[in-house]
């Protein structure tokens, strides 16, 4: 007797509708991939989008930081997390997007975020900030592991492996 599948079991044990199909090793989320992309880069975006715009007030973040020749790294920064936030939103060269934005983000979290070094009331936003940017930081891990999914131009220019 063929077993159904019903949306308890798609959900929590990420069954596909189809039996044959859960012979495979991984199971396709292309749709929480596609939000998941979407949420990721809304971070990136809206920060680039910043930097670009409030060039000055960076500036002055990044000097007040000890960072030297901050204005064009401000640029730079902003360029990066703009560019980088946009490729993986619409799932474009993701991989290369998301381990340059680790990459990125690995320096910009133990500049700014050095909570072990504060105490008092400064202490507590700066380690909820660090753990934001770590858990972020996994996201992009596992973007660059999985890759963007099935609803992305990455999924459009992929060409058949040859046999």
């Amino acid at each position: 007797m063929p077993h159904h599948t019903n949306i308890a079991e798609r959900i929590v044990f990420g069954r596909p509708l189809e039996p044959a199909a859960a012979r495979t090793s991984v199971m396709p989320r292309p749709t929480s991939a596609l939000i998941g992309r979407i949420l990721i880069s809304a971070i990136f975006i809206l920060s680039g989008i910043a930097k670009l715009t409030d060039t000055s007030g960076t500036v002055a973040h990044m000097e007040h930081a000890g960072i030297p020749a901050a204005h064009p790294l401000a640029i730079i920064a902003g360029i990066a997390e703009l560019t980088g936030g946009v490729a993986i939103l619409f799932g474009f060269l993701t991989r290369l997007a998301a381990i340059g934005l680790a990459l990125f983000l690995i320096p910009t979290t133990l500049i700014f975020h050095h909570f072990w070094t504060l105490e008092g009331a400064e202490r507590m936003p700066q380690m909820v900030n660090f753990m934001k940017n770590l858990t972020t930081l996994g996201g992009l891990m596992l973007l660059f592991a999985f890759g963007p999914g099935r609803y992305s131009i990455d999924a459009l220019l992929r060409r058949p492996l040859e046999p």
